[in-house]
């Protein structure tokens, strides 16, 4: 299944990792900006916001839900700990946040280093099968999920995704639930105009 990944980077601003309830300066004409000799400290506090952040835009891009709360995850460790994340990435080692991957502890570090922090996130080309790609027309289902419903449980059309939580089969995939069902069952049937879709020929 082709896949296109698309890089995103997010920045903090030149005053927003400086000392709290510090001002931004005055602006000065061009080519008489003071220089600035040392960069100020990244807080942990700025870390968890870009982390929640992400987590934020990945849920609206229906990303992978295990991602985002991997992000949510590492954003409550980044608060808990006792020193600053920018301290302990300076002397070589890993941040001590439990279930923190080593793809997050790569992006923290060069969050607290540099001021920015990349990330991808993925989203399907037009060579989704097209039945995947018409669960993608009722709301709550994106890529992801699409194609989780269309290789795990063969859905390819609305119709059949109501079907499919009406007999209670969603909620056996791994990271469903009977919430995320009703709610999969609700959209669908929002989708096709009706409370109970005509029985289908060959579905079980």
């Amino acid at each position: 299944m082709s896949i296109m990944q698309l890089t995103q980077t997010i920045q903090l601003m030149p005053y927003a990792y400086g000392k709290p309830g510090k001002q931004p300066v005055q602006p000065m004409l061009p080519g008489l900006e003071a220089e600035q000799t040392t960069r100020p400290m990244v807080t942990n506090r700025q870390v968890a916001e870009v982390l929640s952040s992400i987590a934020s835009l990945l849920e609206f891009q229906n990303s992978n839900p295990y991602r985002i709360q991997a992000y949510r995850n590492a954003a409550r460790g980044v608060l808990e700990l006792q020193e600053p994340a920018a301290a302990i990435v300076a002397r070589g080692e890993l941040l001590p946040v439990p279930g923190l991957g080593r793809r997050l502890q790569t992006r923290i570090a060069e969050l607290v280093s540099t001021g920015t922090m990349t990330f991808y996130n993925d989203l399907c080309m037009q060579s989704l099968p097209q039945g995947a790609r018409s669960l993608m027309a009722v709301e709550h289902v994106g890529p992801h999920i699409a194609i989780r419903l269309y290789e795990e449980l063969s859905i390819d059309s609305p119709e059949k995704l109501w079907w499919a939580a009406h007999q209670q089969r969603i909620r056996k995939l791994s990271g469903f639930g009977v919430r995320s069902e009703a709610r999969l069952k609700e959209a669908a049937a929002h989708f096709l105009g009706r409370k109970e879709p005509a029985q289908l020929g060959g579905v079980a």
